[in-house]
């Protein structure tokens, strides 16, 4: 592997990796095919990474590549900037390497299962295309980066990733939606919005399609969309979507809607990409139908972590449901996310650091909502509170992140499948007492 120029030189020492998750871990290895001598630091100590980085640590490098869980303002990253430091993000660092072209997919919600769709119609239309980013899968553990011209990068892209960007310039964006969400790491809405607009910006082709909340947003905070951008409206075209596929009801036919709009600019057979959608199935824990039990429907949404997300899986169903949610804040209103939710909620079991204000806002819409210590005890109070009025669909849908009770969402949906089953499985419909959950 052969460093580009733009960091070479900032090589001849060692280079900081700062945050050794799965980021830090691959652009770790990316570094060393390429000879260079590698520093990990991540706050949690691990064998063969420090744990703490400050002025002495930083003069002993020239470069630090860091993971997008470093907001700009973090210790770590402006002690490395008072010391001279080249501070590069993990997928701007990776995009120095690679050679073919690179869209980029970003949104407040539907980027990991549009990245995901539109690698998989790219690959059946006959290119080498693979889904990388903020999927799980970093761009700097792609085999052969800088090895050939003619793959196909489609890059879920965050707003942690795009905050800072120096060097990534996709060949197009597809930006799906924008909405309220991580106000924990940005003080208002607008720099939320600016750090996903960083890749309008810096697009290297004009190819650019926007579901039409953005436009409305950029409307808002003084961003002129391009005159070429693609606008996909919610409404009005949903006869487009293929039906029988996931993508056949809202949220999910945005994101076909905005791979479609995408698929006729490319000038590439629509045919090509209905057959996928056809075929295609979504990501674990995304609003998956578990098992039906006693008249009680369970569905598992463990991947809706904000507001957007949630309100869009509660929308889904044609009447109110039974609702599992809460976790930990990222900021943004709860209690107007409450307001909104309360008119699709039969009765809420709410479970993490939110779960309190949560029912209080439910309480003053005339929703019963209880709080509960564990997601097992959420879910054996919403199967009681749901065949006693049965039929009806149990939503587990938290709106909020998982760090508060669970390592990530995967986790966290996995725990919500094992109680609903353990509990179908209890000869008297009461699972035995267990650790928290």
């Amino acid at each position: 592997m052969i460093l580009p120029e733009a960091i070479a030189p900032l090589t001849r020492r060692p280079v900081a990796v700062l945050g050794y998750g799965v980021s830090g871990q691959a652009a770790t290895g990316l570094l060393q095919q390429c000879g260079c001598a590698v520093e990990a630091y991540d706050e949690r100590a691990s064998p063969g990474v420090r744990a703490a980085f400050g002025a002495p640590e930083a003069k002993r490098h020239d470069l630090v590549v860091y993971s997008p869980g470093f907001p700009q303002d973090h210790a770590w990253l402006q002690a490395a900037r008072a010391a001279g430091c080249k501070c590069i993000g993990e997928l701007d660092f990776a995009s120095l390497f690679w050679k073919g072209k690179l869209i980029a997919v970003t949104g407040t919600n539907g980027k990991t299962t549009l990245t995901e769709f539109l690698a998989t119609a790219l690959r059946r239309q006959g290119f080498s295309a693979v889904p990388a980013g903020n999927i799980g899968h970093p761009l700097s553990r792609l085999d052969d980066l800088d090895a050939t011209q003619d793959r196909v990068a489609v890059c879920e892209v965050s707003s942690f990733q795009s905050e800072n960007l120096q060097y990534l310039r996709p060949h197009a964006l597809l930006w799906t939606n924008f909405d309220e969400d991580h106000l924990d790491r940005y003080p208002q809405m607008r720099d939320y919005f600016a750090a996903k607009w960083n890749l309008v910006e810096r697009l290297a082709e004009p190819r650019l399609v926007v579901g039409e909340s953005v436009v409305l947003a950029a409307e808002k905070y003084g961003c002129k969309v391009p005159s070429f951008a693609v606008v996909v409206r919610r409404e009005g075209a949903l006869s487009l979507v293929p039906k029988g596929s996931v993508f056949a009801s809202y949220p999910q036919s945005e994101n076909y809607l905005v791979a479609r709009a995408y698929w006729e600019q490319a000038g590439y057979p629509l045919k090509v990409l209905d057959e996928t959608a056809q075929s295609f199935s979504t990501r674990r824990h995304r609003l998956e139908r578990l098992t039906d039990w006693e008249g009680v429907a369970y569905w598992n949404d463990s991947k809706g972590t904000n507001f957007h997300a949630t309100l869009a899986a509660l929308e889904t169903f044609p009447g109110p449901v039974v609702w599992i949610g809460g976790g930990k804040s990222k900021g943004g209103d709860i209690e107007a996310f409450a307001a909104r939710a309360a008119g699709r909620v039969r009765e809420a079991f709410l479970i993490g650091e939110t779960a309190g204000v949560l029912a209080a806002g439910l309480h003053t819409r005339g929703v019963p909502a209880t709080v509960c210590e564990s997601l097992r005890e959420a879910v054996q109070k919403a199967h009681e509170a749901g065949r006693q009025s049965a039929p009806v669909q149990v939503l587990f849908s938290p709106g909020f992140s998982s760090f508060d009770m669970f390592h990530d969402y995967a986790e966290r949906g996995l725990a919500f499948e094992q109680a609903v089953l353990g509990l179908k499985a209890a000869p008297s419909g009461v699972m035995p007492e267990a650790s928290p959950a």
